[in-house]
């Protein structure tokens, strides 16, 4: 959600900056075109005063520079003026999908914060629950439970199923399967390790 609102975000600078780029760049260029029209205006006047075929020839191939810059820089600044039309389109969507993006994601993002801190609450109140009955354990079998979770990646009691381990699926002896009945040791399978229990699920 956070990477999504970024996102929108980061598009509408970008065009905003664009905008900018462009709308300086179209005034730079109404700039020359006038300068250009001037030295036009000063070139065409300079014809009425020339006096030799020479000059002539230079100041009309002059006066069709002028024309052919302007020309290109007309074409140029219409361009401009295109991009610059739909970069305010693109600017005014991307703003109201930022204020769209930005307030559905808000709430949602509130909403997952409070999920979260529920979790946060409820772990701490496992761990403090965890951490009490671990005082009472016998500290051989709580040191046997921490090396099985630790190896088994949290998976270290598991249940007895169909005569077999649930954890390794290894069928296990009927002596076996009776001390685990009784529930007066700690039983761990000879396969995998892990504690085994006895649920009444057989």
């Amino acid at each position: 959600l956070k990477k999504e609102m970024e996102e929108v975000s980061r598009t509408l600078k970008e065009s905003e900056e664009r905008l900018t780029q462009q709308v300086l760049q179209r005034k730079k260029l109404e700039l020359d075109i006038e300068e250009i029209n001037s030295e036009l205006a000063r070139l065409q006047k300079q014809m009425r005063d020339i006096k030799t075929n020479r000059e002539y020839d230079a100041l009309v191939t002059e006066i069709a520079n002028r024309k052919t810059k302007i020309s290109e820089s007309e074409e140029e600044l219409l361009k401009i003026l295109t991009e610059i039309d739909e970069l305010q389109d693109k600017v005014k969507e991307y703003k109201e999908k930022l204020v769209e993006v930005d307030k559905n994601n808000r709430v949602q993002l509130e909403s997952l914060g409070k999920e979260m801190d529920s979790i946060g609450i409820k772990i701490k109140q496992k761990q403090d629950e965890r951490k009490n009955n671990s005082v009472r354990i016998n500290k051989l079998m709580l040191a046997t439970y921490e090396r099985v979770k630790k190896v088994k990646g949290g998976a270290a009691v598991v249940p007895v199923k169909k005569r077999a381990c649930s954890g390794c699926y290894k069928s296990l002896p009927p002596q076996k399967i009776q001390e685990i009945k009784k529930g007066e040791s700690l039983i761990t399978c000879d396969s995998c390790g892990r504690i085994l229990i006895w649920t009444d699920e057989e």
